[in-house]
């Protein structure tokens, strides 16, 4: 009896080490900004390690990113058919142009795909972009006629989805974004997770609770260690008033908020966890505040990475 339970400790911890150090996803940043440059908004490319089925975070930027993707040999190219044949669908955060304007340009190149968000998301895209005033409806639902090319998903929050021909899921937990609904999307492949949120407020200033409700629900899978990363933005410095923080983060208000994830996870289990920060605002100077900002607050000693436009991230 007391080989048999050492044989399954020892096989427990076998399988904690797997999850641990076995890479899971490919991560391929189209675009890590926020703000004003067009030529990198966010959007992020994510596929199970070794497949080319990929689901992308936001579509801030799609065709320059894919391009610089290209030039850092992370694709071979060409752009059209990275684009076309890799992109498989699109988990939209929220609609404002900066999450989204790299799809509505590049819509009349696409292939069918499911653009998959929030109902409120959703009725957005379909009443605002998708339609003959404002560029075409090259969706499935909406003003006539119907182009058909995209087909809308609506995502009930905490359902599990099938994101289709990724061999992925998704869950779905809403955001406090000052007037909005944002989204922060949960991806599973297999046993392995990562977690990307959309923009976002604090829950202190959001007068929110959606970000305690989401680190309740991920604490498990940071104690298995089968949550490989946090994709989560900080947009401004910590000398941003709040009441101009527009449902943002600062490095402060981060970091605040990943004590409280750690409170729930305990036995620092965050020591080394991989935080990839997103949404960062121009002019280069307050991205640079920023960086300096989350490092020097770092008390937990998470493992900060701040992605580059084109190079892949392995995780």
């Amino acid at each position: 009896m007391f080989h048999k339970r050492l044989l399954f400790l020892l096989m427990g911890v076998l399988l904690i080490l797997h999850l641990s150090y076995s890479q899971s996803f490919r991560i391929v940043p189209l675009g890590v900004k926020g703000g004003s440059d067009e030529s990198n908004l966010s959007a992020y490319m994510v596929a199970a390690k070794g497949s080319n089925n990929y689901i992308c975070f936001d579509a801030g930027t799609l065709h320059y990113g894919i391009e610089k993707a290209i030039s850092n040999k992370v694709f071979s190219g060409p752009a059209e058919q990275v684009l076309k044949r890799y992109i498989k669908g699109y988990l939209i955060s929220h609609a404002h142009l900066d999450h989204i304007g790299g799809l509505i340009i590049n819509s009349p190149d696409d292939t069918a795909k499911t653009i998959y968000g929030l109902t409120s998301c959703i009725e957005t895209i379909k009443t605002h972009y998708f339609t003959w005033e404002s560029w075409a409806n090259f969706a499935d639902e909406g003003e006539a006629p119907l182009l058909k090319k995209y087909h809308y998903q609506v995502l009930q929050p905490a359902g599990s989805t099938a994101l289709k021909n990724t061999g992925m899921t998704v869950k779905a937990f809403p955001l406090s974004h000052s007037n909005l609904t944002s989204t922060a999307f949960l991806v599973r492949s297999k046993d392995a997770y990562v977690l990307y949120l959309g923009d976002t407020g604090p829950d202190e200033v959001e007068k929110s609770h959606n970000l305690y409700n989401l680190w309740q629900s991920i604490a498990p899978l940071i104690k298995t260690r089968q949550l490989k990363a946090i994709m989560i933005e900080a947009s401004f410095p910590d000398e941003q008033p709040d009441k101009t923080l527009f449902g943002h983060l600062t490095p402060h208000w981060l970091m605040k908020e990943m004590d409280e994830l750690d409170n729930l996870t305990g036995n620092k289990a965050l020591d080394g966890f991989k935080v990839i920060i997103t949404h960062l605002k121009p002019p280069q100077v307050s991205i640079d505040k920023i960086k300096t900002q989350l490092i020097t607050e770092n008390s937990l000693h998470l493992n900060l990475i701040f992605p580059q436009q084109g190079e892949a991230i392995d995780l």
